[in-house]
């Protein structure tokens, strides 16, 4: 099966691997989302403030302004809602794996797994260097590289494209 954008055709285990990829991937995101939506007193300001490594005091920065953080909660709550929604339905995909690949990014710099560096974010799944975001910040890649939306998606209807009329 051609993958559309290049001469990279799949496999049918490949094309399956890689939709429930974006399947797990996009649950992921659109459940953390609607959490976030539904929790009235849910807030980034303690990941925030927490941070820690080269970049901290740019996020406690964005922590201590009230109108900034308000902005950022948003920006963070329906981001993840659309860009679960996006991966859920093969729709607009590799745009969707871009801003949840720079979205995790972010997360992943305000609390890097560093030797020496004592977090007040729960640890589990951090293991020196390599933790649970930044591996999904890789699937994402992984999704932006690889797409299959085109196949199994909305993207299939080509409604996004511009015609060349």
């Amino acid at each position: 099966m051609s993958n559309g954008s290049s001469d990279i055709t799949y496999g049918r285990f490949q094309l399956t691997s890689l939709v429930v990829l974006r399947m797990l991937v996009a649950w992921h995101f659109l459940y953390e989302g609607i959490a976030k939506i539904l929790n009235p007193y849910w807030t980034s300001a303690g990941y925030l403030q927490a941070s820690q490594g080269p970049f901290a005091d740019w996020f406690i920065g964005l922590a201590t302004n009230p109108a900034r953080l308000g902005l950022i909660d948003i920006l963070n709550k329906w981001g993840l809602v659309l860009i679960g929604f996006a991966l859920l339905l093969g729709c607009m995909t590799r745009l969707a794996a871009f801003f949840g690949a720079f979205l995790l990014l972010l997360y992943y710099l305000a609390n890097p797994p560093l030797l020496g560096l004592e977090s007040a974010v729960p640890a589990e799944g951090s293991y020196l260097f390599v933790n649970k975001v930044l591996i999904e910040m890789v699937v994402m890649l992984v999704l932006l590289a690889f797409p299959t939306s085109h196949l199994i998606g909305l993207d299939r209807l080509k409604i996004w494209e511009r015609s060349n009329d």
